[in-house]
């Protein structure tokens, strides 16, 4: 039995949709954390590039959050 059913089984319910949430925001996390780590690296390798690699990480940084908003979105929208 997965943790879902589990979950259901007990009349939890109502928390599927933070639990779902909580799922759908590691991905991003783990995302944001690369993608700043790597820039700090790469500014520190080429500091004349900073403009270049500032705009880039503030791209990749929204379109992670971005992914993490669907996610709380769809808790909701699924919630049952």
């Amino acid at each position: 039995m997965s943790a879902l059913q589990f979950l259901a089984a007990d009349g939890v319910t109502g928390n599927l949709g933070s639990v779902g949430y909580g799922l759908a925001a590691i991905g991003p996390g783990i995302g944001v954390g690369i993608i700043f780590g790597n820039g700090t690296q790469a500014l520190a390798r080429q500091p004349e590039a900073a403009g270049l690699i500032r705009a880039n990480q503030i791209m990749g940084f929204a379109f992670c959050e971005a992914l993490a908003l669907i996610g709380i979105v769809m808790g909701f929208l699924f919630r049952s």
